[in-house]
């Protein structure tokens, strides 16, 4: 049986539609049309609705229900925030937006392997304020940082980038936290313990057990980044290994 949008490019190609024509009437881009019509994204069911009802084809459910799904409530668990914007260096920063800078690990020269965590010039994120305002980070304080390893999965997986709160360096028991480690960058749960100890603590605790800092050691061997508020991640695609 041909999937909606393969019947949807075909009643285009009848009633002589084009995607522009398509996109103005269901207020999106050209851009969303194509993906979706390509079957490289999948729009919301009351989309597939629409847009298979501007073409005068009958409604469908792209999916069929198993036997144990018949019957059960359908919930949404996930919105619709609109296409990714794709931007390039060089481009002039928007009225809502902020370039915010990325840190790493840098090699000293020499090359004896000691590294220590900088700001990487000419490498920039950028982040909607309205992200910032609603994470209670302003711009000038916003960081980022890439994970490297599994010791936080199955939480932040290895790759993702990650967003720090430079202001917000108080450790409070149980959040995520960016930290230079002596030269490395980290990035654990810490927790308070008495005399000033600092429990670190992995998200995969059975590949990675739990440190204890002491005070004199977490006073002259780490410097706060900051509390880490945002993560995401690329997921590789299984069919380009």
């Amino acid at each position: 049986m041909k999937k909606w949008y393969e019947l949807a490019k075909a009643r285009m190609k009848e009633l002589d539609i084009t995607q522009d024509q398509v996109a103005e009437k269901m207020g999106v881009t050209q851009g969303a049309i194509a993906h979706w019509l390509g079957g490289r994204r999948e729009p919301s069911l009351e989309k597939i609705s629409a847009l298979l009802g501007y073409l005068d084809l009958p409604p469908m459910f792209p999916y069929p229900l198993t036997e144990e799904a018949k019957g059960q409530p359908i919930e949404a668990n996930a919105e619709y925030l609109g296409d990714m914007a794709v931007w390039s260096d060089g481009d002039p920063v928007g009225d809502d937006e902020c370039e915010v800078p990325y840190y790493a690990e840098v090699e000293f020269a020499g090359g004896d392997g000691m590294t220590e965590v900088m700001e990487v010039a000419d490498r920039t994120l950028r982040f909607s304020n309205a992200t910032l305002r609603a994470a209670g980070v302003e711009c000038e304080n916003a960081a980022v940082a890439r994970i490297r390893g599994k010791s936080m999965e199955k939480l932040i997986l290895d790759g993702a980038a990650i967003g720090f709160d430079r202001a917000d360096t108080s450790v409070i028991d149980g959040e995520i936290y960016a930290f230079n480690h002596g030269g490395m960058l980290r990035v654990k749960y810490l927790y308070r313990l008495p005399g000033g100890s600092i429990r670190i603590r992995s998200e995969n605790t059975d590949e990675f057990p739990d440190e204890i800092m002491s005070a004199e050691q977490y006073r002259h061997e780490v410097k706060m980044l900051g509390r880490v508020f945002w993560w995401s991640t690329v997921r590789r695609s299984p069919k380009k290994k």
